[in-house]
């Protein structure tokens, strides 16, 4: 299997869909395998063709993580290697990234959730942080994000034990939005793409612009809400809407 087929890339609909394929290896993660996401991501942020981006994985799993070997043997300095990069482009990706995951979800599997806006598992899938138990940190801010989302006591048992947890454990921590049947995480995950893409482009882009901007105070956030929303209400896509709605009543 050549690299480019350890990633499959399509486009459909306005959905640009990602997924991995390298199922005799759990889909861990290679330089070459990164690179290939990147190039994908970079052309979804300049497409307007493109609203949405879908993250999957073929098999029995999405990603075990990075691929060890790999990431030890390369002689690319670290701050060049790909997956850094991809961390770079998650932090300011301004369009809604959905993700479908099964299996086990370890290490990066699980940190690069926190940059989707929705995720869709199966049930039986296996979650795991195991950086401290590698010798290793956290990354992708998961340090930052994880404790934002789930408060300290439970980001400090996730991040420093390392121990593997269930869908169960990350639904109630709010780390996933929905569980499903194994068999219907792609379709579902698929078919939220799709509603996301059937809405109005520029409030889909600034209402997730609105969820990533930095922490601010209620009065602090409602001028910069309502600054935006002046802006869309003056929009041709908003204007033809409402009349749109007028016409009916």
């Amino acid at each position: 299997m050549t690299e480019a087929q350890q990633v499959i890339v399509s486009i459909e609909q306005g959905i640009l869909s990602i997924e991995l394929n390298r199922p005799d290896k759990k889909n861990a993660l290679t330089n070459d395998m990164y690179k290939i996401i990147n190039e994908a991501l970079v052309k979804a942020k300049t497409d307007e063709g493109i609203h949405v981006v879908l993250f999957a994985g073929k098999g029995d799993c999405f990603t075990a993580g990075n691929d060890i070997a790999d990431f030890l043997d390369s002689d690319i300095a670290f701050e060049k290697k790909e997956v850094v990069r991809l961390l770079r482009i998650l932090t300011n990706f301004e369009k809604p990234i959905v993700a479908g995951v099964h299996g086990s979800t370890i290490g990066i599997g699980t940190t690069i959730l926190l940059h989707c806006d929705i995720v869709v598992a199966a049930k039986e899938t296996k979650f795991a942080l195991p950086f401290v138990p590698l010798g290793l940190c956290p990354e992708a801010a998961s340090s930052l994000l994880l404790p934002n989302l789930v408060g300290h006591h439970q980001a400090a048992e996730l991040l420093l034990l390392g121990e593997a947890f269930n869908t169960e454990k990350a639904e109630k921590l709010g780390l996933i939005n929905r569980v499903v049947e194994t068999r219907e995480v792609r379709l579902q995950a698929m078919a939220l793409c799709q509603k996301l893409t059937s809405l109005p482009v520029n409030a889909l882009l600034q209402t997730k612009r609105l969820l990533k901007s930095a922490p601010n105070t209620v009065e602090e956030r409602i001028s910069q809400e309502l600054d935006v929303f002046g802006k869309l209400l003056q929009s041709k896509e908003a204007k033809a809407i409402f009349q749109a709605f007028l016409n009916k009543c």
